[in-house]
Parts: structure tokens; C-alpha cells; sequence
């Protein structure tokens, strides 16, 4: 049988891709059936948190008139994932924007959608600023309580966890697969990297520029998780016109115009990564430079510019970073 398997296939409403070689230990699946394996658990995890199906755990969560609700692990483990981001991002990425989304018009799937020109969105928008936490923090209210299996928060505080769910199945993944000489699991864009297969040998992720759709760096990476974000792959029409996307101003309720369309961030998991690069487009220029030097990242600007921070920015180096995925 084959020591390779390269799968991809949608779900998440994204492309996501497993690659799987050879196992470590005898009576180990093969590559091909580990894949397979793999699959079933994303499209599982998928169809559980979704916020765009109503009979999901999230949604049977979100509206639950209880303050206490019994959660699966699954499900506390999500919520966990959208608080911790929050607390990282000093409220930036808030997992309790899902009246202002829809409100924007982000009330189903955009699923099989032609997106938007970010051109023409580009040349209509406001003035640039940086994305400031909401006042209300409701974030803060969210306790996930493991030893009684419940989450408890505040009545009507519904919850999505759209915005780190990628990266959490990626780490989630790469945990499942840790006995494989290399793995590399991409959930969307954020992808979790490992195995003794990778630190002999780097593995080229290429970034894509969100205007041009042409490879404008290539990073060498030996393990842990990369992300990339981009206003370009979710952004709409709204009927009065304006032009929307899925990031929000937690401030305003409405999309965020910081200076920045694309980001991507290096980090130990592909969650942290998937985190960083919200804050960073959400910070815009000065403050994505901050959150992305200790890792390592880019960005890239309204008029297409291009800058690489921290470790990315230095000539020929490989990234390897420890990975956490649990």
C-alpha cells in the first residue's frame, strides 16, 4: 500500500486537506485509511458547530433559554477555544458577535457564493481605522465548566465559534495523527504541521496575495501551525449597496477597514496562528506588527503592499515551532 495520502475535500465551508505519510508503529492504519478517518472526524466536528444548522449542538446551545447547558466535550471545548481567543486578543476576536453578523447580512452559509470585488469594496470604504473590543465584553460572561460538563452563560449571549473552529479541528487533527512520520492538516487556510518527516525536511506553504491570487511568499515550515486570513474570500454586496465581510469591528458591529486585507501568522498551534491573524487585521499596520513579531508573519495593505515581520522577515529562514495541539 501506498506511505502517502494527499485528500482533499470541502467541508467548513472551505477546502480542507489532509496529508498523511507513513506510520511509526506496526498495526498503525495506513495513510490512506488514517485520511479517510480524519475526514469523517472534520465533517463531524462541521456538522455539530455549525452555526448554520439548526439542529447543531452550537445551535441547540445558542437557543437554549437555560443559563446552565449541558455541553459535549466537543462543544466545551469550542467555547473554550472562542473565550481563550478573546482573552488573547484583549477582546478583538469576540465569539459573541452572532446578532451583529447576521446583521450584516452573514445569516446563512456563503457556501457556493461568488464573493464581492475587494477592489471595488477597497474603493468604498471608510476611512481606515483599528477595531476596538465592545465595552459590553459578553465574552467575559462565557464559563465552561469541564467537571459538570455545562457552559454557562448570560440568556440570549449566543455564541460562534466559526472564528477559531478551523484552527481548533486542525490541532485537534494533527493530536490524532501524531503517530505518522508526517502530517499536514489544513482546515481553510489554518494548517497544523508535524512529524519527524517535516524537521528533516521543511515544508513550502505558499501564501496567496487576497488581490492578485499570485504566491507572494513561500514559508518554510518544520512544524507547529500556520494561518492565513484574507477580507477577500467572504465579502458581499448589501442591499443599500456598501460592501461587507465577515470580520467585525466588536465596537460597531460593522466590518472592520484597518488598513490591512490579508494576514498570516506563525505560531505553536493553528489556533494561536488563526488567532494572530484576526488580531492582526483587526489592529491594523502598527498593531499587527506587535502581535506578529514574536513568531513571525505578514501582512498585507490596502494597496497591495506586502511586509514580513519578525522571524518571517529574515532571509532564508525556517520556522520551527513547538507544537501544542491537544
Amino acid at each position: 500500500m501506498s506511505g502517502r495520502c494527499d485528500m482533499t475535500f470541502r467541508s467548513m465551508g472551505s477546502d480542507i486537506r489532509l496529508i498523511v505519510e507513513t506510520p511509526l508503529l506496526r498495526n498503525m492504519p495506513e495513510p490512506r485509511e488514517a485520511a479517510e478517518e480524519q475526514r469523517r472526524y472534520i465533517e463531524d466536528f462541521a456538522s455539530r458547530l455549525s452555526r448554520f444548522r439548526p439542529d447543531s449542538e452550537l445551535c441547540a446551545l445558542n437557543d437554549d433559554a437555560r443559563e446552565e447547558v449541558p455541553a459535549s466535550p466537543l462543544l466545551r471545548a469550542a467555547v473554550s477555544a472562542g473565550v481563550w481567543a478573546a482573552r488573547r486578543s484583549w477582546g478583538l476576536v469576540d465569539p459573541t458577535l452572532v446578532p451583529e453578523i447576521e446583521a450584516v447580512g452573514y445569516a446563512d452559509s456563503q457556501e457556493g457564493r461568488v464573493p464581492a470585488s475587494l477592489r471595488e469594496a477597497l474603493a468604498a470604504a471608510p476611512e481606515s481605522r483599528p477595531a476596538l473590543a465592545s465595552p459590553r465584553e459578553r465574552w467575559k460572561a462565557i464559563v465552561v465548566d469541564d467537571r459538570r460538563g455545562v457552559v454557562r452563560r448570560p440568556v440570549g449571549v449566543r455564541i460562534d465559534t466559526g472564528g477559531t473552529g478551523k484552527g481548533l479541528a486542525a490541532d485537534a487533527v494533527a493530536h490524532r495523527l501524531r503517530g505518522y512520520a508526517r502530517y499536514v492538516v489544513d482546515c481553510g487556510g489554518d494548517i497544523a504541521i508535524g512529524g519527524v518527516g517535516v524537521q528533516l525536511e521543511p515544508l513550502p506553504i505558499e501564501v496567496e496575495h487576497p488581490l492578485t491570487g499570485e504566491c507572494i511568499h513561500t514559508v518554510w515550515a518544520s512544524g507547529g501551525g500556520v494561518a492565513t486570513s484574507g477580507l477577500n474570500v467572504r465579502i458581499w454586496r448589501r442591499g443599500d449597496g456598501s460592501f461587507a465581510h465577515h470580520l467585525l469591528d466588536p465596537s460597531s458591529g460593522e466590518p472592520v477597514w484597518s488598513g490591512l486585507i490579508g494576514a498570516s501568522a506563525l505560531a505553536p498551534t493553528a489556533l494561536e496562528a488563526e488567532t494572530l491573524t484576526k488580531i492582526a487585521l483587526l489592529s491594523g499596520p502598527r498593531g499587527a506588527r506587535r502581535v506578529l513579531a514574536e513568531h513571525g508573519g505578514l501582512v498585507v495593505h490596502n494597496d497591495g503592499d506586502v511586509e514580513l515581520i519578525g522571524p518571517l522577515g529574515q532571509p532564508g529562514v525556517t520556522v520551527q515551532l513547538s507544537g501544542r495541539a491537544a
